[in-house]
């Protein structure tokens, strides 16, 4: 039987489909998770691994005779997920992984935010772990703008940032993580962005059409290095517009399945 593919963060939005489109290739998959394997049967070829990144515990058993890892385990915290990283990569070069995978984001090294700097301070960690490794940056997903929206929505004034997404697919991006977690180490491979580039408040008003609501939209601009780079376009991949879902692609889909 192939080594087993060790997919962190493995129960999350991109993470779950990961999982999914490995198992459909026919890889035996591992899931890393803080919990026990929930009730039901699991499907062919995927294991369950209970392992807790931010104590290092179980991480070491879960790597056992896993070859690739693909790291999809985030929060909102940086600080926390480096901590969490260093672990892993202690825990990986003890078991002889050969492959790391991790997915970051466009713009980390360009967007002063504390998510983004975290994850271009990751991005350093994979290349100085002496671990071969495919690093794939991509935009912000569908799925984070439409959360976004399902809260300033509820304001009688609905506030848009005061710059342009390039939203993308998580099950596109997912496609492409699992193409590369078979596949050799390729160092940083070419970002991947949505296909469209558009200002948010187009888009807020497209999740209102979607939704059947009426609000003014109004773009909230603020100060600071920040928004100035998010302003600038820092975030955003225009010569890498490869995906092909758009935002209303993924607001149909939302609705449909929640009839």
């Amino acid at each position: 039987m192939n080594a087993p593919i060790l997919v962190t963060g493995g129960t999350g939005t991109l993470g779950r489909l990961v999982v999914g489109r490995l198992l459909e290739a026919g890889a035996a998959v591992r899931v890393l998770s803080r919990r026990a394997e929930p009730a039901g049967t699991a499907p062919a070829g995927r294991e369950w691994a209970v392992g807790d990144l931010s104590s290092g515990a179980g991480i070491g058993a879960a790597l056992r005779d896993a070859g690739t890892v693909v790291h999809a385990a985030t929060s909102s915290n940086g600080k926390k997920d480096l901590a969490a990283l260093r672990k892993l990569l202690t825990a990986a070069r003890e078991a002889g992984t050969e492959h790391l995978v991790y997915i970051s984001i466009v713009g980390c090294d360009q967007v002063p935010l504390g998510y983004f700097k975290g994850k271009a301070a990751s991005e350093k960690l994979f290349e100085e772990s002496g671990i071969p490794y495919t690093i794939l940056r991509a935009t912000q997903f569908h799925d984070f703008v439409r959360a976004l929206f399902d809260g300033t929505s509820k304001l009688p004034l609905m506030l848009a940032p005061g710059f342009r997404y390039q939203t993308v697919s998580a099950a596109e991006v997912a496609d492409r993580l699992a193409e590369l977690a078979v596949a050799a180490p390729a160092g940083r491979v070419a970002d991947m962005g949505g296909p469209e580039v558009r200002e948010a408040t187009e888009m807020a008003r497209a999740y209102l059409r979607a939704r059947g609501r009426s609000r003014k939209v109004v773009a909230l601009r603020l100060p600071g290095s920040t928004f100035r780079a998010f302003r600038e376009g820092g975030h955003l991949a225009e010569a890498h517009a490869v995906g092909r879902a758009t935002f209303e692609d993924h607001l149909a889909e939302r609705a449909a399945a929640h009839r």
